[in-house]
């Protein structure tokens, strides 16, 4: 386990564990709380020393030998725990890629600001397959006496990422908001969505709900409002969230959510059951396991002998642009991922759900570090298909329900979190203005620092209400017939600009989007190109799948594009935060 176990000494622990309901209006910093897993003991956050961070709490027990491949287990425990530092990430496949040099950084457009934030959401280099653990930020001497929760889900694309990451430290929204905040890792990868069909599938979001169980048992004892939490999320977190409201509608613990760049029908997730058990036997057939036509108990067993590392060393190599993208991930099972989500009816719950203005930035400016250039007229329809659109829909889904719904855009581009000239409102680009970990070199100007408190005060106030919050805080509920979709940052301004949905959205019934199709066979990009000339459309063999679904044309401006094209730029996610 990862949290330090302290030596207990019973009396000194009665009087030092401590419940909300016994501390009397009198909180010390980092002081002891009592909670299932056992006795818990923090720090003062480094920065803000008066916000009381808990750190690698485990809330499940380690997903090793029998229970490497199967649902989570709960963790409980009485010892005394040190949480002063985080658990480890779960583990990834090692990448091969190399530092690109000054050159190649300089060529490619890339800031200092980039390479800056480059560090700032890098996942910390300390993975063990023991790590199931979260992390809690509270600061209950202060302001209401019960919090709003938000509980983070990181982004990575199923296949990286981390709640260590330094950009998502939960204690700058802690003390400016007067909110509790909550992360924790799930599983990645193969160890998280194994697609073996003779057991369970989606691991990783088993591990979500656990964690969304551990904050409703014990976070009042941190100061937090049980009937309070609200799950946000960024692009493959905020997919997590969007396949939650639809998991758990009866019993969704939450009161609201929020996503940001991502949603149950993005990036073609979820993948067939029939397709991930095809990339479970490439794994098992190359480490010697067996294949489909193999004793299932015998396969499972001689998987679960074998090391993380040589089990993700053996993820299956495709060629091209989809060697990034993940073979594993979200998998239909019709009990927590399903195969109908245009028919279904997500919890009936507030959702505030937006996207980034040009979310190709980020991915255009990972092509350029490899010199590689596409149409801007590529990038636009990627924004459109993948991001814009999706949240249209699903904002949509819970207007149908009669559920309060808020939907916005984000604009900002701030000198000292543009990673590129040609970036813009990246894919994101918001996280660092949420969570208030901008670099600090350029120093914020003051439009960013005047919008950050704004954006932050936003998601606290949803938070605080889910219902109301957004209403008083002058933002109309999303209405597609009217001026209710908020731009956020737009033209550095700070407030409510609200527009029509149609203004971005027109182009959306040329899109196919779809949740329910699986990533297909070979995937086709119009005029990529090594050196940035022009040839004729090539294919891009190697994607994550190998049904061999049919794409759909749709025509823009008089190019060509399938309708499956995002799923080429969403093999990028890995690279860094989706």
């Amino acid at each position: 386990m990862k949290a330090t176990i302290i030596l207990p000494l019973a009396a000194a622990a009665s009087v030092c564990a401590t419940s909300l309901q016994d501390r009397a209006g009198i909180w010390l910093t980092g002081q002891t709380v009592n909670t299932t897993s056992g006795l818990v003991s923090g720090h003062g956050a480094k920065n803000q020393s008066g916000v009381s961070e808990y750190l690698g709490i485990p809330f499940a027990q380690p997903p090793i030998g029998d229970l490497r491949f199967a649902a989570p287990v709960k963790f409980t425990g009485k010892a005394s725990l040190n949480g002063t530092s985080f658990g480890p990430s779960c583990p990834v496949k090692a990448s091969n890629a190399s530092t690109p040099s000054v050159s190649i950084l300089i060529a490619a457009n890339i800031t200092e600001a980039g390479v800056e934030m480059d560090s700032i959401f890098a996942t910390p280099n300390k993975y063990d397959e023991d790590c199931l653990y979260l992390n809690v930020w509270t600061k209950p001497q202060t302001g209401e006496n019960k919090k709003a929760v938000l509980v983070w889900i990181y982004g990575g694309g199923f296949n990286t990422g981390s709640a260590a990451i330094p950009g998502n430290n939960g204690a700058n929204i802690a003390e400016l908001e007067d909110v509790v905040v909550v992360s924790f890792n799930y599983r990645l990868s193969i160890l998280g969505f194994p697609g073996n069909p003779a057991g369970p599938n989606n691991l990783a979001l088993l591990d979500q709900r656990l964690a969304i169980e551990w904050v409703r048992d014990n976070i009042e004892n941190f100061g937090g409002d049980k009937s309070r939490v609200t799950l946000f999320g960024q692009s493959a977190g905020s997919v997590s969230v969007d396949l939650y409201s639809y998991a758990w509608v009866n019993d969704p613990i939450a009161s609201g959510f929020i996503g940001e760049s991502g949603t149950a029908f993005s990036w073609g997730f979820p993948h067939t059951k029939s397709d991930s058990a095809g990339s479970w036997f490439t794994v098992t057939a190359t480490l010697g396991c067996g294949n489909a036509s193999s004793d299932s108990k015998s396969v499972l067993s001689c998987m679960r002998s074998k090391s993380s590392t040589a089990i993700l060393n053996a993820l299956p190599s495709a060629s091209g642009i989809a060697a990034v993208l993940g073979y594993f991930g979200p998998t239909i099972d019709d009990t927590v991922v399903f195969s109908n989500y245009s028919e279904r009816t997500p919890a009936k719950l507030p959702i505030l759900v937006g996207s980034n203005d040009y979310e190709s930035g980020y991915f255009r400016t990972e092509f350029a570090l490899t010199n590689t250039t596409l149409p801007d007229l590529f990038w636009d329809e990627y924004t459109l298909q993948d991001f814009t659109c999706p949240a249209g829909i699903r904002a949509n889904a819970s207007v149908k329900a009669n559920s309060p719904v808020w939907r916005y855009r984000y604009f900002g581009d701030f000198p000292n979190t543009r990673i590129s000239s040609e970036a813009g409102a990246w894919h994101g680009g918001e996280m660092p203005i949420i969570f208030d970990t901008m670099p600090s070199d350029p120093a914020s100007t003051p439009e960013e620092i005047s919008i950050s408190e704004y954006m932050r005060g936003a998601w606290a106030a949803f938070a605080k209400d889910p219902v109301k919050g957004l209403e008083t805080y002058g933002w109309p509920s999303y209405d597609v017939s009217n001026d209710t979709l908020i731009r956020l940052a737009y033209d550095n301004i700070t407030g409510t600009n609200a527009v029509n949905p149609a203004l971005y959205d027109a182009n959306c019934v040329y899109v196919n989007v779809s949740s329910t199709a699986a990533v297909g066979g070979p995937l086709t990009t119009p005029g990529a190109t090594a050196n940035g000339t022009s040839k004729p459309t090539t294919s891009i063999s190697g994607s994550a799948s190998a049904s061999g679904a049919a794409a759909t044309d749709f025509s823009s401006g008089g190019a060509r594009f399938e309708s499956r094209i995002g799923l080429v730029l969403a093999a990028l996610m890995m690279a860094w935060f989706l």
